[in-house]
């Protein structure tokens, strides 16, 4: 299993407490550190809507002009991987499934 999402993050923080917890073995993949592919967003829609990927709640969201906000809400994975807080946090991947956000009862059921 992979967690992707951001060090400092509160729910990134309580999903690998909840993993090692469950002594789930697990990666944890940092965007800030390791970065964010077109590839890696590729793979994450064969199991989710684009839609689901992306936070429009986010400040970096609302941190974007009009025409960013555009291009991104139009699939530009480039413009998507030049701001990785854009995705939706924890992200994590089972190798079957994909859970986005963090859901305590979701985790705990794996």
């Amino acid at each position: 299993m992979i967690l992707y999402g951001i060090a400092n993050c509160d729910t990134v923080r309580k999903a690998k407490k909840l993993l090692e917890q469950a002594a789930h073995p697990f990666r944890f993949h940092d965007f800030r550190k390791e970065g964010l592919t077109p590839t890696m967003i590729q793979a994450w829609l064969a199991y989710a809507d684009y839609s689901q990927l992306i936070n429009k709640r986010s400040t970096t969201w609302k941190g974007l002009n009009e025409s960013e906000q555009q291009a991104i809400e139009s699939q530009d994975l480039e413009r998507v991987c030049q701001h990785p807080t854009l995705i939706k946090r924890p992200l994590l991947d089972t190798g079957s499934k994909l859970l986005i956000g963090f859901n305590a009862s979701e985790y705990q059921s794996l």
